[in-house]
Formats: C-alpha cells, structure tokens, sequence
C-alpha cells in the first residue's frame, strides 16, 4: 500500500513515511492509491485488539504483523478504563451510542493517540534520517491532551501544543495546563481554532523553517488526524462497532446500519467513509455539525464557506470553520489532485470553493448533514437523559439531535450508532445547564461533583485528579508566534 498527496505532488510514499511527514511537501494529506476491501468473517468473535490488526495491517503494509501486534497491544491493553476501549450502549432499538472516552483523556482521540506514537517511532526507524522528531499540534480542545500523553516522555520526541485562547474547554485547558512530562509544551494562541491551526500548517510547509530544524538534527509531524496514522485507527472503531451490533443480535451480518458523527475537522466522519469504502455495510453517514455549521451548509449546497461569523459554543471541539480532513474526501470523490489544488488555493484566497455537480450528487448519496444551536443542544442533553438515563456530553448530544432530526426527515428506520466523543464531565457546565440550570459556579471540581451527585455517574480518575496537579503552561502567543515560541523550546 502506497500513498500520495491529495494535491498531486508526491506519489509512491510508503505508509511508515507518511506517517512521519504527517502532511506532503506541497501542502496536500497523504491518502492510500488505494482502498483495501475488508473481509468481515471472522472479525464478529474479534476483540478491539485484534480487530485493530485486522483493519491496520490492510494500510500499514510495511509494517510486520509482529510489529502492528506490539504497538496494538502497547495502545490498548490496560489503558481504558472499560471492558474493551469502545463499549457500545443501546439506547433502543434504533439508536446505540458507540462510547469512544474510556482511555486515559476520556476523548475520542485517545483511539488514535495511544496508537500514534508506536507507530511513529518505528516510522522514523523504517524511514527516517536518525532525526529526533518536533511534534507540532493545533488543538479544539481533545486532540491537545491526547496528544501530549500519547507522546510525553517518548525517547527522541517533543511536542508543541497549541490551542485557542477561550476557544476550549476549562476542563480541557486545565488538562493540557498541567500535563507532566520533560518533552512537552503547550500555549494558547490569540485567536481561534482555525488560527492555530493555520499557523501550524504555514510551519509545516516552510522550506525556511523545515532548514531550520535540519541543522538542529530535528524533523517536523503531527499528531492531528492530517497525519494518516492519526486517521487510519479511527477506521477500526466502526469495524468494531458494527461486529459489536452482530455479536449482541442487534442486526444480522451484512445488514446496513447509520452511523450520526459530531465533527469539526472532518476526521472522526471521514474515518467512516473509509470504513464505508472498505466494505462496511453503512447506509447512511450523519454528520452532525454546532451553530459553526459550514459542515452542515456544505454537504447541503456543495459550496464551502468560510467567510462567517464564528461562534464560540458549549462544544468547542467543533468550533471550527476550516475543516481539513474534508480536502482528503474531495480527492477520494472528485478524482483529480487538479481540482482539489484549485478548490484550495479558492480557500486560501477567498474563503470559499464550490465542487462541481457530479461530486455534489456523490456526496448527496453517502451524507445526510444537520446541525443545533447550543440551547438545542442543552434540550437534547435533557431529553437524552430523561428519556434513556443517559448522561451526554455537548457534542454527543449534537450527534443524537441531528440523527434523530434525520430520521424524521427522512423516514428511514436503519439501526443507527450514534458515536460519543467525549466524557460529559469535561463539559460539565454544560451538561449542567440541562439538569441542574439553578447551579452555578466558576469552580470545575465543584461543577463536576455537583454532576456526579445528581447523575449518579463517578467522575472519571484522570479528571479527578487535574484537581491537585500545578498549571505548569499559563502563556499565550499570537497568531504569528508560534515559530518564536518552538525555538525557545528547542535545545
């Protein structure tokens, strides 16, 4: 398996050095030249592990199997707090909620980011230089913890995060304030999400800097879900989330499902999509989108705006109006490095793009896209937990509004998984304003005991404990000095 660049100006790259890179030298994602058909039969008996070798050795093809079984079993055993790292919880009949918050940051990316560091330190033996390896990370909240545990103290690796300043969490910013370990550092960027992120891919595709860091013997990735070994083990959980639905007699194999995904950056859903082309029976993919809703305006129109007003909204993982991962779906459907060149240069230049109608009809046929406003989503929460006695974080219950919001519209009646990103308990505040609006406090741990009393649910150990761990990175940069702040960090 051979990968290239969504833009079409590098081909013939093994999976070990995309990984590595993390993003291509002309600024495009890395995507596979092709995609490996999934055989489902035997992977119903499969635990998470094994079904992770199953999907991984399809994509990571020079990697040996002992070594995808090492950094498999390194990621996922012991390091959740459940039975198995993505536990699914009927709601009725219809609706299952695929709880992906089990692992040591109570996010989803913790699925991809126990795995990525293995798998980038035998990229950097299979294709490095001897380099030591600068991790560079813009966060919305989740990807920014996860990402330092993953990586903290790893030999030859440092990691810079950035996130924006207001734009997450408390509980989020208390996490990545207090992380521990000699190779870390974090600060907040003036601006939002999309400025962090901007900032860090103009790093990424400098000549100017990529020199910089070669003469200090040093080589530049990242660990957000641009880079394909972020992306490729989110594929895994929906393989495991249907084999999950068979094994309980919830469907029958080869019976279609849906699958509703709140995102921002497109990662999370596009993982589907990949699951999807693999040969998973999804009928329908429900991207569930906050009252920043350019997801939801362009699967709808097939016109890609950003030039709006931006919202800060009680779930911040989504706050964003640059969604990358989207230009990899673009390449898969549009064919042509050409196209998405152009619909990217539009992006840079204007702000906005719009796809052809043969693409728009193709994306019509796989996505169903809706979207709710932050009271919406408080009712949901409500609703939610009065009728199921489940308790929800904000961008779960933007996932189950806008999959039920589908099902009205739509009539369709298809087994649905509803994918839970993250604990409610890093957005406690908000989840409170649903059952306890009388409450009010600036203190998290306050907020979180109330939480626990009311809802019966135990706060989980690593957040309970950020409570006695010192702030160790209070600064904040602007937008333009993220380079500065990097070479204070280096030696």
């Amino acid at each position: 398996m051979l990968y290239e660049s969504s833009r079409g100006g590098v081909a013939g790259v093994s999976s070990a050095e995309a990984i590595l890179r993390g993003i291509a030298p002309d600024g495009g994602l890395f995507v596979p030249q092709s995609v490996p058909e999934l055989d489902l039969t035997g992977l119903v008996g499969c635990d998470y592990t094994q079904t992770a070798k199953a999907v991984l050795r399809l994509y990571l093809t020079d990697y040996t199997e002992d070594e995808l079984d090492k950094c498999v079993q390194s990621a996922y055993n012991g390091r959740f707090d459940s039975h198995t790292p993505a536990p699914l919880t009927p709601l009725s009949d219809r609706l299952h909620i695929l709880e992906l918050f089990h692992g040591p940051t109570n996010a989803f990316k913790d699925m991809a980011l126990q795995l990525l560091p293995h798998l980038m330190s035998l990229a950097e033996k299979k294709a490095g230089n001897g380099s030591d390896i600068l991790i560079l990370t813009a966060t919305s909240g989740d990807t920014g913890k996860a990402a330092l545990e993953g990586f903290r103290d790893v030999p030859g690796v440092k990691i810079a995060v950035f996130y924006p300043k207001g734009g997450v969490s408390p509980m989020q910013k208390r996490q990545m304030t207090t992380q521990e370990g000699g190779n870390v550092a974090v600060s907040a960027v003036e601006g939002n999400f999309d400025d962090a992120q901007t900032g860090v891919k103009r790093i990424f595709t400098s000549p100017a800097f990529a020199e910089a860091l070669k003469k200090r013997g040093w080589v530049c990735s990242s660990a957000n879900s641009i880079n394909w070994g972020r992306l490729v083990p989110q594929i895994v959980y929906y393989v495991f989330a249907y084999t999950s639905l068979v094994r309980q007699g919830r469907i029958k194999q080869g019976q279609k499902v849906n699958f509703a995904v709140p995102t921002g950056n497109f990662g999370n859903i596009l993982a589907a999509w990949y699951a999807r082309e693999m040969g998973l029976p999804i009928n329908r993919i429900v991207c569930a989108s906050n009252r920043n809703r350019i997801l939801t305006d362009f699967l709808r129109t097939g016109v890609y705006d950003r030039n709006r007003e931006f919202f800060t909204t009680h779930s911040p993982s989504m706050d964003i109006l640059i969604s990358s991962n989207l230009e990899r779906l673009l390449y898969e459907l549009g064919g042509s490095s050409e196209k998405v060149r152009g619909w990217m240069e539009g992006l840079s230049e204007t702000g906005r793009y719009g796809v052809d109608s043969a693409l728009k009809s193709r994306l019509d046929s796989l996505f169903w896209a809706g979207c709710c406003d932050d009271s919406e989503t408080v009712d949901s929460i409500k609703d939610v937990y009065e009728r199921f006695g489940y308790l929800s974080d904000p961008h779960t219950a933007v996932g189950v509004k806008v999959c039920e919001d589908y099902a009205r519209a739509s009539g369709d009646k298809t087994v649905t998984v509803a994918v839970s990103t993250a604990s409610p308990f890093k957005f406690a505040k908000a989840v409170l304003l649903a059952l306890d609006p009388a409450f009010s406090s600036d203190d998290d741990f306050l907020t979180c005991e109330r939480l626990s009393r009311i809802s019966g649910n135990a706060i989980p150990a690593p957040l309970a404990e950020l409570k006695e761990k010192p702030v160790r990175f209070a600064g904040c940069v602007s937008k333009d000095g993220l380079w500065e702040f990097i070479e204070g960090f280096l030696p």
